[in-house]
C-alpha cells in the first residue's frame, strides 16, 4: 500500500523559507520519478516540480523556478522541497506524488497523502 506522508508546512512571512519533506513507503521509492504539486484555495492541482529516480534531473514550474529546490534521499525513502523567497501566491496545500509508472517519466502521477499546508502571510 502506497503511503506518502508530507510534513514541514506552516505559516511564514513573505521572503521566508520552509523545507517540506515527504516520507514514502509501500513501494520501491528509488524506482520512481517523484513530484511536488500544490493546490491553492479555490483552485485545482498545480504541478510544482519533478525529480528523476537518481536525483540528477529536476524541473520546475515557472512560478517557482529559482526559488524552490527539489531533492531526494533514496536511502531514507524521502523527498524534499526547499522553498526560499516565499510569496503570498505560494500559499497552498502541498502534496508529494509518485509517477504512475516505474523508472520513466510519464507525466502522470498520483498523490497519496494529506498534504501539508503552507501559508505565506505577514
Amino acid at each position: 500500500q502506497v503511503q506518502l506522508v508530507e510534513s514541514g508546512g506552516g505559516l511564514v512571512q513573505p521572503g521566508g523559507s520552509l523545507r517540506l519533506s515527504c516520507a514514502a513507503s509501500g513501494f520501491t521509492f528509488s524506482s520512481y520519478w517523484m513530484y511536488w504539486v500544490r493546490q491553492a484555495p479555490g483552485k485545482g492541482l498545480e504541478w510544482v516540480s519533478v525529480i528523476n529516480t537518481g536525483g540528477g534531473r529536476t524541473d520546475y514550474a515557472d512560478p517557482v523556478k529559482g526559488r524552490f529546490t527539489i531533492s531526494r534521499d533514496n536511502a531514507k525513502n524521502t523527498l524534499y522541497l526547499q522553498m526560499n523567497s516565499l510569496k503570498s501566491e505560494d500559499t497552498a496545500v502541498y502534496y508529494c506524488a509518485k509517477d504512475d509508472r516505474p523508472t520513466i517519466y510519464s507525466a502522470s502521477y498520483t498523490t497519496g497523502g494529506q498534504g501539508t499546508q503552507v501559508t505565506v502571510s505577514s
